[in-house]
């Protein structure tokens, strides 16, 4: 039992990096076009993904199946963890709390996120109308405030969830390096969390209430 609680927490970790991070990293480069460069340039970055070979198959295998195995075994993790900040408030303590409620956060969120996006594509929403999509969703006062939430929850806990990793795999053994760790992935997580929320402030842009005639052509 211990032994398959000790693979399955390490498949877990593993795959909150690879391929589950990468996926966060990667959806953040193709939000930011539309702050970078507006609908023209978003879209640009859609086809350049939707393009890539097998991609179904890398989105089954390399993203969902991952992302589906990490959110069951973290909402388990999530359940039965002993979460004790009232009697112990260490810094760490707060932060694995946080990791914990984060996860069933960011899973909520990515569940809603997939089914307004991704699986209106494949109930027959044309992929050029994402952007329009997005508007529409950003659009919204309360699904503004709720996609932040979802935001400042997905990047905290991959960025919190980093800092562990580097911890249970070996690579930050020391207190200096756990502590220079600490304030590297804070970093990230402000970087990532302001890249992210100009994001969904540019799909409120008028330019996203239509298919720019680049991808109508």
């Amino acid at each position: 039992m211990a032994r398959n609680s000790y693979f399955s927490r390490k498949l877990h970790s593993l795959l909150g990096v690879i391929p589950v991070g990468f996926f966060l990293v990667e959806h953040l480069i193709t939000n930011y076009k539309a702050f970078q460069g507006g609908h023209e340039a978003f879209l640009e970055e859609v086809h350049w993904l939707h393009q890539l070979p097998l991609v179904l198959a890398l989105e089954i295998f390399g993203i969902w199946l991952p992302l589906l195995y990490h959110a069951v075994y973290g909402l388990y993790v999530a359940y039965t963890a002993r979460n004790n900040v009232s009697n112990y408030g260490y810094f760490r303590n707060q932060m694995f709390f946080l990791q914990r409620v984060t996860g069933v956060i960011t899973f909520l969120f990515v569940a809603w996120h997939f089914f307004e996006t991704r699986f209106q594509i494949t109930l027959g929403l044309p992929q050029d109308e994402i952007g329009v999509r997005m508007h529409e969703i950003a659009t919204n006062p309360i699904n503004f405030v709720l996609y932040c939430i979802g935001i400042v929850a997905a990047v905290f806990h991959f960025s919190n969830g980093m800092w562990s990793f580097l911890v249970s795999w070996g690579i930050t053994v020391g207190p200096k390096s756990q502590r220079v760790s600490t304030y590297v992935w804070m970093g990230v997580f402000v970087i990532m969390t302001v890249m992210f929320i100009l994001s969904l402030t540019a799909f409120v842009d008028p330019d996203f209430q239509s298919v720019p005639e680049m991808a109508q052509g």
